[in-house]
């Protein structure tokens, strides 16, 4: 368990090689104010910088996942430099989880409002409560969306049904998201954290750092040319055929048993 200052926000827990992190604010619906973006930037650190941490699972505790933006905050930090000051900031914890070179499971229980549903749209894979809600919410404040939701919603459900979703103002249930794609898998509210660390420890299990390297090329796909990807597919690949997963993956399917992943990449650092 984390002692850091913000560790009472980010929950910290090593289970194998996956690093459980739990925003535990319930009284502020987990919203992202200040303490709570240091503390995730801390805990996100520690996922980066742990070679023995291959996966991640990110979820909430309480009734709800997210609330968003700390509204009584910006009654008094609403001019354009504090503005600019706090999403320079963003460079310390969100996009470092969004690059985040190895695979971010995310578990969404109760609401993800506004910038708790961009929050929630980090993750390599998104696992919802059936009483999960994803809500935008943005323009009913006078906002653009933020948290890199501009980024993520069109290229997961495609840009006509992202503006149709932000403009129109409602919100999804976790069988709406599921329908639309914006989500992978729903499950009942009890099973969530059950589902949400096996699909974390399973991912953990595999070819962890590999999957890192392809996650950083599919993020170019949508500014590359096919030239360009296919530069980065063959560049990308010498350097995944050099790993020791790679070596390790090959030698079983050879041997027809099954592959040690983690125990390759563990001998390689030692």
């Amino acid at each position: 368990m984390s002692t850091d200052p913000g560790g009472e926000l980010v929950r910290r827990r090593r289970e194998g090689a996956v690093l459980v992190l739990r925003l535990d604010n319930p009284k502020n619906r987990n919203g992202l104010d200040e303490p709570m973006r240091v503390a995730l930037g801390a805990a996100v650190e520690e996922a980066e910088s742990d070679p023995a941490v291959r996966a991640v699972y990110l979820t909430g505790a309480g009734p709800s996942f997210c609330a968003g933006g700390d509204l009584r905050m910006l009654r008094g930090a609403s001019d354009p430099w504090p503005v600019h000051r706090r999403f320079r900031r963003l460079s310390r914890w969100l996009v470092p989880l969004m690059t985040l070179e190895k695979p971010v499971v995310i578990g969404v229980n109760g609401h993800a409002v506004g910038g708790g549903m961009g929050l929630a749209l980090t993750g390599d894979r998104l696992i919802a409560a059936e009483g999960a809600v994803f809500m935008a919410g943005f323009f009913r404040l006078g906002a653009i969306p933020d948290i890199g939701m501009m980024y993520t919603l069109p290229r997961l459900i495609g840009m006509a049904r992202a503006k149709d979703f932000l403009f129109g103002g409602g919100s999804l249930t976790a069988a709406e998201a599921l329908a639309l794609g914006l989500v992978g898998r729903v499950v009942p509210d009890a099973e969530l954290d059950a589902a949400g660390f096996a699909e974390a420890q399973r991912l953990a299990s595999g070819p962890a750092e590999v999957m890192g390297l392809a996650k950083i090329l599919m993020a170019r796909s949508f500014e590359s040319s096919l030239d360009e990807m296919f530069a980065y597919e063959g560049l990308g690949q010498a350097l995944a055929m050099s790993n020791p997963e790679f070596r390790e993956g090959l030698a079983a399917m050879l041997d027809r048993r099954p592959a040690d992943f983690p125990a390759a990449a563990a001998a390689a650092r030692r």
